[in-house]
C-alpha cells in the first residue's frame, strides 16, 4: 500500500487584536502563506465534553502503557475538549494525566449560583444541544450556520455581562490554564481549531499564531460563552467543520483520529460535516486512516451527559481499557 503524503496543506491562523496595524498584517499575511509539509502520523483529538477529555485521556493512557505512543505524532489536531487533551499531552505523560483524572475526588454538577453567589447561566448539555439544532435547522449552509452560533454566543455574552461583575473572562481563562500542565506551544505541530464568532469564519491556531496556548484551547472550548482575544470573540472549534476537524491531516500518511461522539453530527449529511466524509476523502488522498470510537457499555457517558464531571473517571477508565485492547492491532499501522 502506498502511504506516501500525497500534498502539503495550509495552515490558516489569526492573531491577537491589539498589536499595531503593520504587525497585524504582517502575522497574517505569514498565516495565510505559511505551509506545513505534510508528515508521517498525525493524531486527530475530537470534542466531547469534560467525559469525551477524559475517555480521550484514557484511550491515549491505555495505548501508552501498551507500548504505543500516540503522543509522538508528527501532527497533533485538537477540537474543544481535544484541544485540552491536545494541549495536556504536550505537558506530561498520558499515564500522569490518566492518575490525576482518576485521584479527583467525587465530583458534582455544579451549582447554578458559583461561590461568589453571582448567578450564572450554567444549563444541563442537553438544553445546550436542543440550542444548537435550532440554529442548524434555521440555517441554510454551514457558513450560515457558524455565523448565527457566534451571533448567539455575542448574545449570550451582552447577557452575562448584565448579570456579572464582568469577570467570567478571566475566571474562565483561569480555568483552562489550570488544567495544562504546561503553558507552552510544543515544537512539533499542534493545531487548535475555533470559530470566529463576529464573523463566523473557521480559526486554527499553531504556535505561529501570536496567542497564548490557553488562550487557543480556551477559545476552542468556547460552547456556550464566547472567548476573547484581544478585541475578537472566539467560539468552539467544533462549528468550524465538525467535533474532530480531520481535514487538517491532509496529507499525512496514517491518520489515528480518536472521536468522543463516535464520528456523529447534528448536522445535515449534505453539508459534508460528517467524520466518515472527511476520513474518506482522506482515503482517497493516500492516507491510511483509524478511528476509535466508544464502545457500545460506555456510550452513555457522553452527549447529554457529557458535561457530568462525577462521570470523568469512569470515562477515563473506559477509555484505558479500550486504549490497551487495541494497542497490539494498531501497532502495524502507527509504527
Amino acid at each position: 500500500m502506498n502511504t506516501t503524503p500525497s500534498s502539503t496543506s495550509d495552515v490558516t491562523s489569526t492573531t491577537v487584536s491589539g498589536r499595531s496595524k503593520p504587525e497585524r498584517d504582517q502575522l497574517q499575511t505569514d498565516a495565510a502563506t505559511r505551509t506545513r509539509v505534510a508528515g508521517e502520523r498525525a493524531l486527530v483529538l475530537g470534542g466531547g465534553g469534560s467525559t469525551g477529555n477524559a475517555w480521550l485521556i484514557g484511550v491515549l493512557a491505555g495505548l501508552f502503557e501498551a507500548g504505543l505512543d500516540a503522543t509522538a505524532a508528527d501532527l497533533t489536531v485538537g477540537t474543544s475538549a481535544g484541544a485540552t487533551a491536545a494541549a495536556q499531552i504536550a505537558g506530561a505523560s498520558p499515564t500522569e494525566l490518566l492518575a490525576a483524572i482518576l485521584a479527583d475526588p467525587p465530583q458534582k454538577r455544579p451549582d447554578p449560583v458559583d461561590s461568589d453567589r453571582e448567578r450564572v447561566p450554567i444549563r444541563p448539555a442537553a438544553d445546550g444541544v436542543a440550542r444548537i439544532r435550532k440554529i442548524i435547522d434555521s440555517a441554510a449552509d454551514a457558513a450560515e450556520m457558524r455565523r448565527k452560533m457566534g451571533a448567539a454566543a455575542l448574545a449570550m455574552e451582552v447577557d452575562m455581562e448584565a448579570m456579572s461583575d464582568g469577570s467570567w473572562p478571566s475566571r474562565w481563562r483561569a480555568t483552562v490554564a489550570a488544567r495544562l500542565p504546561s503553558q507552552l506551544w510544543p515544537q512539533r505541530t499542534v493545531l487548535i481549531t475555533a470559530v470566529d464568532a463576529q464573523t463566523g469564519e473557521p480559526v486554527v491556531f499553531d504556535r505561529h499564531s501570536g496567542i497564548a496556548l490557553v488562550d487557543a484551547v480556551a477559545a476552542s472550548c468556547a460552547s456556550g460563552l464566547p472567548h476573547r482575544i484581544g478585541n475578537r470573540r472566539y467560539i468552539d472549534g467544533g462549528f468550524r467543520s465538525n467535533a474532530e476537524n480531520a481535514d487538517l491531516a491532509a496529507g499525512y500518511a496514517r491518520v489515528l483520529v480518536l472521536s468522543p461522539f463516535g464520528g456523529r453530527s447534528l448536522t445535515p449529511p449534505e453539508w459534508g460535516m460528517y467524520l466518515a466524509t472527511q476520513v474518506d476523502e482522506l482515503r482517497l488522498r493516500g492516507s491510511r486512516v483509524e478511528t476509535i470510537f466508544p464502545d457500545a457499555d460506555s456510550e452513555h457517558m457522553f452527549g447529554a451527559n457529557a458535561m457530568d464531571l462525577s462521570l470523568r473517571p469512569p470515562a477515563a477508565r473506559a477509555g484505558y481499557d479500550q486504549g490497551r485492547a487495541l494497542a497490539e492491532q494498531l501497532t502495524e499501522f502507527w509504527l
